[in-house]
């Protein structure tokens, strides 16, 4: 018997892995987070699975105690996660739990949401001497934050956020990150990527509140900020540059060069 934490990506049923697909058609009892995975993902085995079970009003010990059963029923459990399962899918204390009881798991990764707003917009999140690094993080709530991963400190940085689970405190957002980003930075706000009523506005770091406002995004969105989300302004990069070799690629010089 095995669970497997599966990622079922940011919402779009074609988003999901192969993998993913036939573990779900293959294990007969699927725990799933109503709140964050559309139904579609698993309307294929309605039918066909022994249990679907929405964890949305679900605590970690009424969780743990139908994996519990399952496992001594041998059958294998598939854990529907949003997303991808490492990033803020709380798998960490079900792994616990799981490694307690001696339950065997298997984690299989997703498409995150950084990922498809990413592909929405139609952005690359790394442009050669714009930005290199990608920091994904979470605004502060209830989740203890160490000192050195409060937002002004990594926006020292200057690199690319990709903050989850802000959205309602946009305005506070806003305001640590202006003395490192400036007013005219360029920021997205992606909504329920991959629903299908997904949506995203477009802005600066001096007008996005007013737009998120406007538009009513009050939950499920992904705030990005970054240069890199508008200029035309960066380097051609060295992959596919025809005057740089690399292990897979040689540069073919005209004879009259040779010479």
């Amino acid at each position: 018997m095995t669970v497997y934490f599966i990622g079922a990506g940011p919402g779009d049923p074609d988003l999901m892995t192969v993998k993913a697909v036939k573990l779900i058609e293959r294990c007969p009892i699927i725990l799933y987070a109503g709140s964050l995975i559309p139904t579609q993902i698993i309307d294929s085995v309605r039918h066909s699975a022994e249990a679907i079970y929405d964890t949305a009003q679900m605590n970690l010990d009424e969780t743990t105690a139908v994996i519990e059963k399952a496992a001594q029923e041998g059958k294998d459990v598939a854990r529907l996660q949003s997303g991808d399962p490492a990033l803020y899918g709380a798998i960490g204390e079900q792994i616990r739990r799981l490694e307690g009881l001696d339950i065997d798991y298997e984690v299989v990764p997703g498409v995150s949401a950084v990922a498809a707003s990413a592909a929405m917009l139609r952005k690359e999140l790394t442009l050669s001497g714009v930005s290199q690094t990608v920091i994904m993080t979470r605004y502060e709530g209830k989740t203890p934050f160490p000192e050195r991963e409060r937002l002004p400190a990594l926006a020292q940085s200057g690199a690319t956020l990709a903050i989850h689970l802000g959205i309602t405190r946009i305005h506070k957002i806003v305001d640590e990150l202006l003395p490192h980003y400036g007013a005219d930075c360029p920021v997205a706000v992606c909504y329920r990527v991959g629903w299908p009523d997904q949506d995203y506005v477009v802005g600066t770091l001096a007008d996005i509140v007013v737009k998120v406002r406007e538009k009513k995004f009050t939950r499920t969105s992904l705030i990005l900020v970054g240069r890199v989300l508008d200029t035309d302004d960066f380097a051609d990069s060295y992959l596919y540059d025809k005057s740089q070799a690399h292990i897979f690629r040689k540069i073919h010089r005209h004879r009259d060069e040779q010479k």
